[in-house]
């Protein structure tokens, strides 16, 4: 037990359950990709309500919610003790510094992305998850979320905010699905190639269908 309780809390075991929490989260992209993404049937709603319906009262999405949060939680504080423990093994900066011309700056400011990511999902299930959640306890009905989507994104404020969140999903997922590979030990020059082709499209497809939606919203480029 204890040998256990050492491996995971030690640096390499916080990378590799970091990296772990991070690939489930990747695959909770997805799904939260596909679901929003069915808005651009411009149908008025109607198929994104259907999806959002099964997402909100599926037995098996539900208990998934849980371990999506822990997911999270376990991300989270793995990656600040992390940056912690790296800024406490180097407390002196370099006079002069070093050339790295291989280390791109988004891999150097994972931390600072993964915060801005943070503030952004704070505002984001407070708009929808949380209210929506304490509806269904409440009155055991679901909100019209597409209604409520509509009226967010009427405001500027709030798309950019989105906008910004997306953007740093982008930076944060371009280094992190690659890195969470490596992490686990899945590297092999075989189909590295593949891995790292395959993170740059995740990264710039995801991103990119959840910042065209509050964007198709505020231009009206959707039925209401």
């Amino acid at each position: 037990m204890v040998s256990f309780y050492k491996t995971f809390t030690s640096s390499l075991g916080r990378k590799f359950t970091m990296a772990l929490s991070g690939l489930f989260l990747i695959s909770f992209l997805l799904v939260h990709m596909g679901v929003n993404a069915l808005i651009f049937y411009n149908d008025g709603g109607a198929t994104f309500t259907i999806g959002a319906h099964f997402m909100a009262t599926n037995p098996v999405i539900r208990t998934l919610e849980i371990v999506l949060i822990v997911g999270f939680i376990i991300h989270i504080v793995q990656g600040l003790i992390l940056w912690q423990k790296n800024r406490k093994a180097r407390p002196i900066k370099y006079a002069h510094k070093m050339v790295t011309p291989k280390v791109t700056w988004y891999s150097k400011s994972m931390t600072l992305l993964g915060t801005l990511m943070l503030l952004f999902l704070v505002v984001h299930t407070s708009n929808f998850w949380i209210p929506n959640r304490i509806h269904q306890f409440k009155f055991d009905e679901e909100l019209p979320l597409y209604n409520l989507m509509l009226a967010k994104f009427s405001n500027p404020v709030e798309v950019i905010i989105y906008l910004f969140g997306c953007l740093s999903l982008f930076w944060h997922l371009l280094h992190g699905f690659k890195s969470a590979f490596t992490s686990l030990g899945i590297s092999h020059r075989r189909y590295n190639g593949l891995i790292k082709w395959t993170g740059i499209c995740f990264s710039f497809i995801v991103p990119a269908v959840l910042f065209l939606m509050p964007l198709s919203i505020y231009f009206k480029w959707i039925n209401r």
